[in-house]
């Protein structure tokens, strides 16, 4: 990516201060565990997170939440050797963690605010289209502030969903163990299709989410293809405290038909909240010029202004909300 080093941080050339002070916040997962418990007596590898406190806030957090303290410390004994390990089909869970609906009704979640992809395919600016595009794909992380897991479907189970905008929702459970859906979703705008498959990552009290499917979009007016990757997620205080989920990183939404692309970072949660569901970045031209500034939060809204080749505000524009 042109406005990214290989590290993973704000280029020093071609960006302005807006891009840099946005970029700085997405180079370490650590951010929150400044403020977490680590170890407590009997819990090694034990780490809880408030996001709405400091030290000594975490440590009070860590005998909150959903758990009974007779099961809370018996999940625990069954589960710390899992600790390091992708357990995406290797632990039985506890129906406490679930919420009662599958993880083919999970994907159409994604369909809520499709009818800003009906913008996108309505709009003749190619960065506007993005714009629209990709504020639709941040939409979806409303409803994952939701701290409970869907029921993994049986393999050959689909899921169909019609709703009053005109789309067609169908979806598939192609692989029980490792859990993988695929879905196809179409109306007179745009047809959208994934895989979707997840890798994890157990750290204890907390998991680590990695989206490696593949997501794309077709805008029917213009023909434009879109391809999105998302960013990865972070489930805290599994066990022990209140469970909040983080989603921090970057997504990327190319056009692989021109070679524009937006990219947005989802900043990690920081002391006493700081930071917290902000979401910053730029819809780039294929010669990966910045073209409009993007900035939000992915549990309100989004907003984007134009923007010039050092990524600073058009002079004469403004913000404006995305609706």
């Amino acid at each position: 990516m042109g406005s990214k080093d290989q590290d993973g941080g704000a280029a020093s050339s071609g960006s302005g201060g807006f891009f840099s002070s946005i970029a700085a916040g997405v180079r370490s997962w650590g951010t929150a565990v400044h403020k977490s418990v680590n170890g407590l007596v009997g819990y090694e590898g034990l780490e809880v997170i408030n996001p709405d406190g400091g030290t000594e806030d975490a440590e009070a957090e860590a005998f909150r939440g959903r758990w009974r303290q007779e099961d809370r410390d018996s999940y625990w004994k069954m589960m710390h050797k899992y600790i390091g390990s992708d357990v995406t089909s290797l632990v039985t869970l506890p129906v406490i963690i679930f919420e009662p609906m599958t993880m083919l009704q999970k994907m159409a979640e994604l369909m809520e605010y499709c009818e800003l992809l009906d913008k996108a395919d309505e709009c003749e600016d190619p960065y506007m289209r993005l714009v629209y595009a990709s504020t639709w794909a941040v939409s979806v992380y409303f409803a994952y502030q939701r701290p409970w897991k869907p029921f993994n479907s049986i393999l050959g189970e689909t899921y169909e969903m019609v709703n009053h905008q005109g789309i067609t929702f169908l979806a598939e459970q192609v692989s029980h163990h490792p859990p993988m859906g695929a879905a196809h979703c179409e109306n007179e705008h745009f047809t959208y299709d994934i895989s979707s498959k997840l890798k994890t990552k157990f750290l204890g009290n907390s998991v680590e989410i990695y989206p490696i499917g593949r997501t794309r979009v077709t805008l029917k007016k213009s023909g434009v293809m879109l391809e999105l990757v998302p960013p990865p997620t972070k489930g805290n205080n599994l066990i022990f405290g209140r469970t909040w989920v983080d989603t921090l990183g970057e997504m990327v939404m190319t056009n692989l038909t021109t070679g524009d692309k937006v990219v947005l970072y989802f900043q990690p949660c920081g002391w006493f909240g700081a930071g917290r569901y902000e979401v910053d970045g730029y819809v780039y031209s294929a010669a990966e010029e910045p073209k409009i500034m993007m900035t939000g939060k992915w549990n309100q809204s989004m907003s984007c202004q134009p923007c010039d080749q050092e990524g600073d505000p058009l002079p004469g524009t403004e913000l404006k909300e995305i609706d």
